[in-house]
Order: C-alpha cells, then sequence, then structure tokens
C-alpha cells in the first residue's frame, strides 16, 4: 500500500474507511441479491403461459460466460499484485483482462436475451420471465458498473503516469468484482443448473 493511500483514509478501527464502506456494500447487496433470487425461486414455475426455463436454457453458453467471468476474477488478484508490487505493466496489462472479461460476460448476456426473446420470452410473458430478467439483468447492471469502475482506474493510471500505483481503490475495486462473480456463480448454481437435476 502506498503512503498516499494510507495516510488520508485511516480510521480508529485500523480499517481503511473506504473499505470498510465496501463490505457495508457488500452486506446490504446481500439482501438484494437474496430477496431477488428468493422471488425467482419462488415465481419459476408459476402461471407459465410461454417457455419454460427448459426449452430456452443453453447450458453450454451459460457455462462459457460464467467460466469467462471467474478468470476475470483471477486477473483481478493478478492486477492487484501488480499494484501492490509497483509492476506498471503487470497492473494495467491485468487490470485490461478483467475489463475485457467483464465486457466478454456482458457481450454472452445481451446473446443470450437476445436469443430468449426470439424464443418468446419477454419481460412481460410470463412471472418466470420477469423474475429472470430482474434477477439477472440486475447482476449484468453491476458487472456493467465494475466494468466502468475499473476502466475509470486503468485510464486514470495512463493520466498520471507511472509513479501512480492505487493499491486502496484498487483492491476495494476487487472487493466489489469478487462479490459480483460470488454472486453469479450462485445464480448460475440455482438458476440454471439445477433446472436439470
Amino acid at each position: 500500500m502506498s503512503g498516499q493511500d494510507h495516510a488520508v483514509h485511516e480510521t480508529v478501527t485500523g480499517i481503511d474507511n473506504r473499505k470498510f464502506g465496501m463490505w457495508i456494500l457488500i452486506a446490504s447487496e446481500c439482501f438484494l441479491f437474496g430477496t431477488l433470487i428468493a422471488n425467482y425461486l419462488i415465481n419459476k414455475a408459476r402461471g407459465l403461459v410461454g417457455p419454460t426455463p427448459q426449452q430456452i436454457y443453453d447450458i453450454d453458453i451459460t457455462t462459457l460466460s460464467t467460466f469467462d467471468l471467474l478468470m476475470s476474477s483471477v486477473a483481478m488478484v493478478l492486477a492487484l499484485h501488480g499494484c501492490q508490487t509497483r509492476d506498471i505493466k503487470k497492473f494495467r496489462f491485468w487490470t485490461g483482462v478483467v475489463v475485457l472479461g467483464g465486457l466478454i460476460f456482458l457481450g454472452f448476456q445481451y446473446y443470450e436475451f437476445s436469443h430468449f426473446l426470439g424464443l418468446g420470452l419477454g419481460l412481460t410473458t410470463n412471472i418466470f420471465g420477469s423474475s429472470f430478467y430482474l434477477l439477472t439483468g440486475c447482476h449484468g447492471a453491476h458487472v456493467f458498473f465494475g466494468v466502468l469502475w475499473l476502466s475509470s482506474i486503468l485510464i486514470t493510471s495512463y493520466a498520471k503516469g507511472e509513479e501512480w500505483f492505487p493499491s486502496m481503490p484498487l483492491e476495494v475495486a476487487g472487493l466489489y468484482w469478487h462479490f459480483v462473480d460470488v454472486v453469479w456463480i450462485i445464480i448460475f448454481t440455482v438458476v440454471y443448473l439445477f433446472v436439470f437435476v
């Protein structure tokens, strides 16, 4: 951690207040996604008038997008390591890989949503469609925000030069990114895999 990251944000708890704030946000997000997942589980088999999950899910595509997001978490760890060891090339490269992984995941989600719409499952087709799009769309919005956040760190790195190593901001962004990945693993398991069990 660089001196500039440590000096201004030290608190009596010994935890940087930016990191503490992120943990509070993650705790509240757990309630949000817990509610959305519960809503999906309650409504997935109620009042179906359109295509069912078994008829539209393409588990191969979703598995690929899941693998992509998990690998972006590995890249996030490597980006933070590069930042903490003051290796500018490693820091920039792996942060770029995280951003690219997020964009690829969003591309998969766009393809999936378009495919489902083509098969007749829209937001208002049935209660399954509504709860599915609400849950996965909310997660996609979180990935999009993470991509913007990490892109801003990467762009700022080029603007500030080769001596700027934002260890704490990147660590806080990494906490958020890992949380988003863990949430997707739960969604992938509950929404996609349980359908075929």
